[in-house]
Protein backbone atom coordinates (compact mmCIF):
# COMPACT_ATOMS: atom_id res chain seq x y z
CA UNK A 1 0.00 0.00 0.00
CA UNK A 2 1.43 3.26 -1.08
CA UNK A 3 1.89 6.38 1.96
CA UNK A 4 -1.24 7.84 2.59
CA UNK A 5 -1.68 11.00 0.81
CA UNK A 6 0.54 9.87 -1.97
CA UNK A 7 -1.29 9.95 -5.22
CA UNK A 8 -0.78 8.11 -8.46
CA UNK A 9 1.17 9.73 -11.04
CA UNK A 10 4.41 11.71 -11.62
CA UNK A 11 6.50 13.68 -8.26
CA UNK A 12 9.25 15.89 -9.43
CA UNK A 13 12.01 16.59 -7.26
CA UNK A 14 11.72 20.15 -5.45
CA UNK A 15 15.76 20.99 -5.74
CA UNK A 16 15.20 24.06 -3.61
CA UNK A 17 13.82 21.68 -0.92
CA UNK A 18 15.91 19.30 -1.01
CA UNK A 19 19.02 18.26 -0.23
CA UNK A 20 21.62 14.95 -0.94
CA UNK A 21 24.31 15.34 1.50
CA UNK A 22 27.31 13.04 3.05
CA UNK A 23 29.09 13.02 6.24
CA UNK A 24 32.43 10.67 6.26
CA UNK A 25 35.14 10.33 8.83
CA UNK A 26 38.89 12.99 8.30
CA UNK A 27 41.92 12.04 10.34
CA UNK A 28 40.04 9.90 11.88
CA UNK A 29 39.18 12.99 14.55
CA UNK A 30 36.57 14.31 13.39
CA UNK A 31 33.77 14.52 10.53
CA UNK A 32 33.73 16.30 6.67
CA UNK A 33 30.15 17.34 5.65
CA UNK A 34 28.76 18.35 2.25
CA UNK A 35 26.04 17.81 -0.56
CA UNK A 36 25.08 17.86 -4.35
CA UNK A 37 23.73 21.30 -5.49
CA UNK A 38 22.55 19.46 -8.63
CA UNK A 39 20.41 16.95 -8.53
CA UNK A 40 17.14 16.20 -10.57
CA UNK A 41 14.89 13.13 -9.63
CA UNK A 42 11.34 11.75 -10.78
CA UNK A 43 9.37 9.64 -8.79
CA UNK A 44 6.58 7.69 -10.20
CA UNK A 45 4.23 6.74 -7.86
CA UNK A 46 1.75 3.50 -8.98
CA UNK A 47 -0.83 1.79 -6.69
CA UNK A 48 1.53 -0.48 -5.16
CA UNK A 49 4.56 0.08 -4.04
CA UNK A 50 5.76 -2.73 -6.10
CA UNK A 51 4.36 -0.37 -9.19
CA UNK A 52 6.32 2.62 -7.94
CA UNK A 53 9.45 3.77 -8.80
CA UNK A 54 12.46 6.58 -8.25
CA UNK A 55 15.01 7.58 -10.41
CA UNK A 56 17.53 10.37 -9.37
CA UNK A 57 20.73 11.60 -11.26
CA UNK A 58 23.39 13.41 -9.59
CA UNK A 59 25.65 16.14 -11.28
CA UNK A 60 28.98 15.17 -10.08
CA UNK A 61 30.55 17.98 -10.61
CA UNK A 62 28.26 19.73 -8.24
CA UNK A 63 30.11 18.36 -5.13
CA UNK A 64 30.10 20.67 -2.03
CA UNK A 65 31.53 20.60 0.86
CA UNK A 66 32.41 24.58 1.20
CA UNK A 67 36.19 23.82 0.90
CA UNK A 68 36.90 24.79 -2.84
CA UNK A 69 40.86 23.00 -1.91
CA UNK A 70 39.21 19.98 -1.47
CA UNK A 71 35.82 20.11 -3.53
CA UNK A 72 38.74 20.15 -6.71
CA UNK A 73 40.51 17.34 -5.56
CA UNK A 74 37.55 15.33 -5.04
CA UNK A 75 36.01 16.36 -8.49
CA UNK A 76 39.70 14.95 -9.99
CA UNK A 77 40.79 11.76 -11.27
CA UNK A 78 41.72 10.81 -7.30
CA UNK A 79 37.81 10.71 -6.25
CA UNK A 80 34.44 11.35 -8.80
CA UNK A 81 36.34 12.33 -12.09
CA UNK A 82 33.74 14.40 -13.17
CA UNK A 83 35.26 14.68 -16.53
CA UNK A 84 34.85 10.91 -17.01
CA UNK A 85 31.36 10.59 -15.40
CA UNK A 86 29.50 13.70 -14.82
CA UNK A 87 26.32 11.62 -13.37
CA UNK A 88 25.86 9.18 -10.16
CA UNK A 89 22.70 7.65 -10.33
CA UNK A 90 20.13 6.02 -7.96
CA UNK A 91 17.36 3.98 -9.56
CA UNK A 92 14.77 2.31 -7.08
CA UNK A 93 14.51 -1.52 -7.12
CA UNK A 94 11.92 -2.30 -4.47
CA UNK A 95 10.47 -0.54 -1.81
CA UNK A 96 8.91 -2.86 1.66
CA UNK A 97 7.35 -0.91 4.56
CA UNK A 98 4.30 1.07 5.70
CA UNK A 99 2.90 4.09 7.53
CA UNK A 100 6.04 6.42 8.32
CA UNK A 101 8.85 3.84 8.21
CA UNK A 102 10.35 2.23 4.51
CA UNK A 103 13.06 0.08 3.28
CA UNK A 104 13.83 1.42 -0.26
CA UNK A 105 16.38 -0.26 -1.96
CA UNK A 106 18.17 0.43 -4.92
CA UNK A 107 21.23 1.01 -7.55
CA UNK A 108 23.56 3.23 -6.56
CA UNK A 109 26.30 3.81 -9.27
CA UNK A 110 29.36 6.12 -8.55
CA UNK A 111 32.20 6.75 -11.25
CA UNK A 112 30.81 3.63 -13.07
CA UNK A 113 30.55 1.52 -10.55
CA UNK A 114 26.88 0.30 -9.42
CA UNK A 115 25.91 -1.29 -5.97
CA UNK A 116 22.71 -2.28 -4.02
CA UNK A 117 21.84 -0.31 -1.08
CA UNK A 118 19.14 0.42 1.38
CA UNK A 119 17.73 3.49 2.42
CA UNK A 120 16.14 3.83 5.97
CA UNK A 121 13.71 6.11 4.89
CA UNK A 122 10.47 8.47 6.61
CA UNK A 123 7.75 9.32 4.73
CA UNK A 124 7.33 12.92 6.34
CA UNK A 125 3.57 13.20 4.38
CA UNK A 126 1.98 15.10 1.75
CA UNK A 127 0.61 18.72 2.06
CA UNK A 128 -0.87 21.43 -0.30
CA UNK A 129 1.09 24.40 0.09
CA UNK A 130 0.27 28.17 -0.01
CA UNK A 131 0.25 28.52 -4.33
CA UNK A 132 -1.50 25.05 -4.56
CA UNK A 133 1.33 22.66 -5.28
CA UNK A 134 1.09 19.06 -3.72
CA UNK A 135 4.28 18.33 -2.16
CA UNK A 136 5.63 14.86 -0.41
CA UNK A 137 8.45 14.39 1.76
CA UNK A 138 10.98 11.63 2.35
CA UNK A 139 13.87 11.60 4.41
CA UNK A 140 16.46 8.51 3.97
CA UNK A 141 19.93 7.22 5.10
CA UNK A 142 22.22 4.86 4.19
CA UNK A 143 25.70 3.88 4.69
CA UNK A 144 28.37 2.83 1.76
CA UNK A 145 31.80 1.98 1.56
CA UNK A 146 33.35 4.22 -0.65
CA UNK A 147 36.00 1.49 -1.83
CA UNK A 148 32.83 -0.61 -3.20
CA UNK A 149 32.56 2.57 -5.96
CA UNK A 150 36.13 2.56 -6.69
CA UNK A 151 37.02 5.30 -4.36
CA UNK A 152 40.11 4.19 -2.94
CA UNK A 153 42.54 7.12 -2.65
CA UNK A 154 43.89 7.80 0.44
CA UNK A 155 47.06 8.98 2.54
CA UNK A 156 48.55 7.96 5.56
CA UNK A 157 48.41 9.46 8.80
CA UNK A 158 51.84 9.94 10.96
CA UNK A 159 50.36 8.53 14.17
CA UNK A 160 48.90 5.54 12.29
CA UNK A 161 45.59 5.27 10.16
CA UNK A 162 44.25 6.99 7.07
CA UNK A 163 43.47 10.37 6.42
CA UNK A 164 39.87 9.15 5.25
CA UNK A 165 37.67 6.65 6.35
CA UNK A 166 36.25 4.59 4.42
CA UNK A 167 32.24 4.68 5.55
CA UNK A 168 30.19 7.52 3.72
CA UNK A 169 27.02 8.24 5.83
CA UNK A 170 24.36 9.69 2.82
CA UNK A 171 21.75 11.95 4.02
CA UNK A 172 18.75 12.26 1.65
CA UNK A 173 16.06 15.07 2.50
CA UNK A 174 13.71 15.14 -0.73
CA UNK A 175 10.75 17.14 -1.38
CA UNK A 176 8.59 16.08 -4.81
CA UNK A 177 5.94 18.21 -6.49
CA UNK A 178 2.85 16.34 -7.90
CA UNK A 179 2.40 17.08 -11.33
CA UNK A 180 -0.62 19.42 -11.78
Amino acid sequence: MIPSGLTTGTWTLDGSHSEIGFTVRHAGISKVRGNFDDVAAVMEVGPTLESSAVKAVIKSSSFNSNDANRDGHVKGADFFDVEQFPELTFAVTGIEGSGETYKVSGDLTIKGTTRPVVLDTEFNGVAVDPFGATRAGFSGTTVISRKDFGLTYNAPLAGGGVLIGDKVTINVDAAFVAAA
